[in-house]
């Protein structure tokens, strides 16, 4: 598959089947969902996470749907939690893609096979990438082509952050290095708001993450977005240039959000959790609250989604490798 190709393939396989079989509408359960998050409460997955647990309750889905933050290893525990879980619909992962499609290529070896531990249910949320660049560039740089003169006319400022090692964005940060041939120092943050405040204080001068982490000082005037990773111009930059404008199609990423259950979960039970969350992602109330989180609605089958798992999957791990990242746990 031709990179062209492939920054339309993803979002279509998440598109894919926009409604399902009747015989796989969701039934109500009598007893709790568990929701399970990797990450601490107030960031963007716990948002998702208990805004669908609020409309899965109120529709009748289940009787009660819980969050439970599983925080720690990078998402990696609340996969162990769910994986052990029983496999029967009790219980559900909402993660970001890179947990379930780049990990087993950055940790060796990995505690789960997330072909073989987990099945997909439906994507439920997207976020593009933004670069952003702070006072330290100067602000006649307003192009990702003047952003790469200036990094290569001035190596020693020549930085960029990024929400952590082994992140998504900081694979996205050097597949730009990459694609731009430049030379840049990457610097890792506590996260991506972390990295956005450091580039607006001037103490880098650039950062790749996702739009909802520069969204907020991009506003405020603190940083300039250069430029988004997504096929189309984001809504929340509507007037910034995408990488692909910019001639660089292999920057053309997303990061989803994708729910799962343990395998062996019952087909219909799977399909029927697919159906449940496709009809809540649909309430203008949840857009509402994905939009203030600057995430995108996405929904999709369950095959789609092992679609969307597998091509990630497929195209990260030669990039991973040539980096010669090693995570330090």
């Amino acid at each position: 598959m031709n990179h062209t190709t492939r920054r339309h393939f993803i979002p279509a396989l998440l598109a894919l089947g926009a409604g399902l079989p009747l015989a796989a509408r969701a039934q109500h359960r009598d007893e709790a969902l568990r929701i399970v998050c990797g990450y601490p409460p107030g960031g963007s997955v716990d948002i998702v996470c208990r805004k669908l647990a609020e409309r899965l309750t109120a529709t009748g889905f289940t009787a009660q749907a819980i969050v439970e933050n599983r925080s720690g290893a990078a998402g990696r525990l609340a996969v162990q939690e769910v994986r052990r879980g029983p496999a029967d619909g009790s219980v559900m992962l909402v993660t970001p893609a890179s947990v379930v499609t780049m990990y087993a290529h950055i940790y060796r070896p990995l505690s789960y096979d997330p072909f073989a531990d987990l099945a997909p249910v439906s994507s439920v949320a997207a976020t593009g990438f933004a670069l952003a660049v702070g006072p330290r560039v100067p602000a006649s740089v307003v192009t990702v082509e003047g952003f790469a003169r200036w990094c290569n006319a001035n190596p020693a400022a020549a930085q960029c952050g990024n929400a952590g090692a082994g992140s998504m964005p900081h694979f996205m940060a050097l597949l730009m290095e990459r694609e731009l041939r430049v030379a840049m120092t990457h610097v890792p943050y506590r996260g991506g708001s972390a990295a956005m405040q450091s580039v607006a204080a001037g103490d880098v001068a650039s950062a790749l993450g996702t739009e909802s982490s520069a969204r907020p000082l991009a506003q405020a005037g603190r940083l300039r977005v250069l430029a988004t990773s997504g096929a189309d111009r984001s809504p929340f930059f509507p007037q910034v240039a995408t990488f692909r404008e910019e001639g660089l199609v292999r920057l053309t990423q997303r990061e989803w959000f994708g729910a799962f259950m343990p395998a062996r979960t019952p087909d219909a039970v799977v399909r029927g959790a697919a159906e449940a969350l496709r009809a809540v992602l649909q309430e203008p109330d949840v857009r509402a609250v994905w939009e203030r989180a600057g995430l995108l609605v996405e929904s999709s089958t369950p095959v789609a989604l092992l679609a969307a798992m597998r091509s990630e999957y497929d195209f990260w791990g030669p990039l991973i490798k040539a980096s010669g990242f090693t995570p330090e746990s």
